[in-house]
Formats: structure tokens, C-alpha cells, sequence
């Protein structure tokens, strides 16, 4: 009983829509209907403004964290439906049932699920492995999808590696999956877009470009 109301807390938890609640108290609009129309704290950074942006990344990374936290300190589930409730944050913050199964990318919420999950497991090095896998291309290309992608990619093989478990490197891959189906339509407008290998993968001149032209109009 207790491991089937983990995974669903977990998924309301991640169903909370933080980046529409936001837009419609601030801007009175459905983030769905503006910029990329994602419902995720970059469109609501670049979109709303820089606090609903910054509340909206903490919220989205406190609904994984919050999950894994409930799944394994108050309802003390065994360790594989602990990291199956992380899971589950990203699917319900992916596919909200508030929004018609709408949703985001699931990147925050996954990684607020692993920053909680690792460390409990004795990961934490792991942990800032993944995270720096992610930060340094980040850095030096303004890239969010290409830098979470280099991370997802190198996750299953981080989590075989320091656990050897089949289990956890396949729920890893389940991981990569979920979010890269999210990405995949910002990744073809990206390619579309881009002029150049140099633009495609330094996102922050085509953004630059695109904020240029919506000026003009």
C-alpha cells in the first residue's frame, strides 16, 4: 500500500503546474501560449521575468526532491520504488493531469529527485559528477538542451558504474528517455533555426537573433 501512495504522491507532486501559476498571477497569460511554450522555469525566466523564473526552477526542483524525500523517510519504501517515485515526479511533471497531460521537460524535477536519491544511497561524488557534466558545457555554450543531454547521456553509465545494479541504470535509461521525448521538438526548432553548426550549438546567439526580431515586429 505504501509503495503504490509514494508513486502516486510522487506524481502529483510532479503535476504541480509552478510555471503556469506563475505566468497567469504575474503576467495574467498561459505560459503554454508563450515564447517556446513550454511550462518550465526557462520559458518562465525568459517569458515572466527573473524571480517567477528562479521560483518556478526551485519549485520544479522541490517536487523531485520532495518525492524521493516522502518515498523514503515518511512512507519507508525499499530502495526500488524510492528511485521509481523520483521517476514519477518527472513523468506527472512532464504530463500533468491539471493541464490535460500537458507539460515540461522534466529536467529540474529529475534533477531535484537525483540530489536527493544519490546522497541517500552514498552517490553524492556521483552526484556532482553528473551535475558538473551538465554545468561545464552549460558555461561555455548557454546550451541547456545540449548540456542536460551530455549529463542524461552519461547518467546510466555514472549509475552502473558506481552501483551495479541493472535495476537503477535501466530506470536511468527510462530517465534519459522521458526527458530526451521532451526535448526532441525544442531540438528540431533549434536545428531549424540555427544557421550554423556554431549556432546550433551555441544556443545563445540564436536566442540573441530571435529577441531581435521579436523587437522589430
Amino acid at each position: 500500500m505504501n509503495e503504490a501512495l509514494a508513486l502516486i504522491i510522487a506524481y502529483l507532486l510532479g503535476s504541480i503546474p509552478s510555471a503556469y501559476i506563475a505566468a497567469r498571477r504575474v503576467k495574467g497569460r498561459d505560459i503554454r501560449q508563450m515564447g517556446g511554450g513550454n511550462i518550465g522555469s526557462i520559458n518562465t525566466f525568459r517569458e515572466v521575468g527573473l524571480w517567477a523564473g528562479i521560483i518556478v526552477g526551485v519549485v520544479d526542483f522541490g517536487k523531485g526532491a520532495a518525492a524521493v524525500a516522502i518515498a523514503y523517510g515518511l512512507l519507508e519504501v525499499s530502495p526500488p520504488f524510492v528511485l521509481l517515485a523520483g521517476l514519477m515526479s518527472v513523468v506527472g511533471h512532464n504530463w500533468m493531469v491539471w493541464l490535460k497531460f500537458g507539460g515540461g521537460k522534466g529536467l529540474a524535477a529529475a534533477v531535484g529527485a537525483l540530489a536527493v536519491i544519490m546522497p541517500l544511497y552514498g552517490y553524492a561524488t556521483e552526484f556532482l559528477i553528473f551535475l558538473g557534466i551538465i554545468t561545464v558545457p552549460l558555461i561555455i555554450t548557454g546550451n541547456i538542451a545540449l548540456s542536460a543531454s551530455f549529463g542524461l547521456l552519461a547518467l546510466p553509465i555514472i549509475t552502473w558504474l558506481a552501483t551495479k545494479s541493472g535495476l537503477a541504470t535501466i530506470l536511468a535509461v527510462a530517465l534519459l528517455l522521458l526527458i530526451g521525448l521532451k526535448y526532441l521538438p525544442t531540438a528540431r526548432a533549434t536545428l531549424r533555426r540555427a544557421g550554423s553548426v556554431s549556432d546550433l550549438i551555441f544556443d545563445r546567439r540564436q536566442k540573441e537573433r530571435d529577441r531581435e526580431k521579436r523587437k522589430k515586429t
